[in-house]
């Protein structure tokens, strides 16, 4: 560089190629460490794809944080209302609640209110399985009219009461009719886990239950006849017949005529 007056040289510099290859490779560097630190520690690594998922979880984590903090926030209020009242003379010592009553008195309310959909639940199975009538143990032999054979086969296996066996067990032919003991109606007709329908016809008190029934030919709440065809065994598997009189067990030898 000269000088406008004299022309005298004030100074001077020399560029070379290899001085601007250094000099770009040295701001590049400088570059990339100053984007590099603006990424890693501040917010702005927020708006990379890599780091939008833990900003979710993040948010997510804060979020829950913050419900656990109102309701230990509410407890506070409640418990300062508390010591509030009791300083002023309002409700008696014995009266009083400590935090930690106050948050079981909480989750009791919340277990309460589940418990009564539970025992709602309960309630409805045991009042279905009462009605089935599966489940009495109390055997009562008494004098009974003849009933309609309710299947032609052959006695296999008798009524156990005291092995919780109530019903007899029959071998019958093939394809052979399954016909209703007595007037009634078709209470339950279920299709059991073996594919095979068990039928329960009562009339009154007076209850057959029909199982491994191989097809059904009426359908729940159907009135039928004594005598009327009700299903169909396929003769390969057993049959068993049970009878109940008003919850009490009755052995099917002792009123049917096989």
């Amino acid at each position: 560089m000269l000088e406008d007056r004299t022309l005298r040289e004030v100074f001077h510099f020399r560029v070379s190629l290899l001085g601007a290859i250094s000099v770009i490779t040295i701001s590049i560097i400088a570059l990339i460490l100053l984007l590099s630190v603006l990424i890693v520690y501040t917010p702005l690594r927020n708006i990379l794809p890599g780091y939008s998922a833990s900003l979710r979880e993040q948010l997510i984590e804060e979020s829950a944080r913050v419900d656990s903090l109102q309701t230990d926030l509410s407890l506070q209020r409640q418990y300062l209302d508390v010591i509030k009242q009791l300083t002023a003379g309002d409700i008696a010592t014995d009266s009083v609640q400590s935090l930690d009553s106050l948050q079981r008195v909480e989750k009791a309310r919340l277990v309460a209110e589940e418990s009564e959909v539970v025992e709602a639940f309960v309630n409805q199975y045991e009042l279905k399985e009462r009605d089935r009538m599966t489940l009495y143990d109390n055997t009562a032999p008494r004098s009974f009219r003849q009933l309609q054979r309710p299947v032609r086969g052959v006695i296999v296996r008798s009524a156990q009461p005291d092995m919780h066996q109530y019903g007899v067990t029959l071998r019958t032919p093939k394809n052979e009719n399954v016909i209703a003991t007595t007037r009634g109606t078709l209470v339950s007709v279920e299709r059991m886990a073996d594919n095979t329908f068990t039928l329960i016809l009562q009339h009154d008190a007076f209850v057959t239950i029909y199982r491994h029934i191989e097809r059904a030919l009426k359908t729940q709440g159907t009135a039928v006849e004594e005598g009327e065809s009700i299903g169909v065994a396929d003769g390969e598997k057993e049959m068993e017949i049970e009878l109940w009189d008003g919850g009490k067990y009755i052995n099917p030898e002792e009123v049917i005529v096989w």
